[in-house]
């Protein structure tokens, strides 16, 4: 079993709760901030880190900073 090399930061979101807070479907949410459905599955699942661009659309989508979406976990 090979050993995962973790070299990235983690970063955790909060997409799925302020989407389901909100009542939203995840197509929904895609057709707010631009994207496919797969692609809100996908980070909503943190298989994907969304670029910087597309945080700041859910910020404003939500109507909240960044930093209350997307967390930069620290290495142990």
């Amino acid at each position: 079993m090979a050993r995962r090399l973790d070299i990235a930061p983690t970063i955790r979101n909060r997409v799925r709760e302020l989407r389901l807070a909100r009542g939203w479907t995840q197509q929904e949410l895609a057709d707010a901030v631009g994207v496919s459905r797969q692609s809100i599955n996908s980070v909503e699942r943190e298989r994907y880190v969304p670029s910087l661009p597309l945080a700041l659309t859910f910020a404003r989508v939500f109507r909240c900073a960044t930093d209350d979406i997307f967390v930069l976990e620290k290495k142990r």
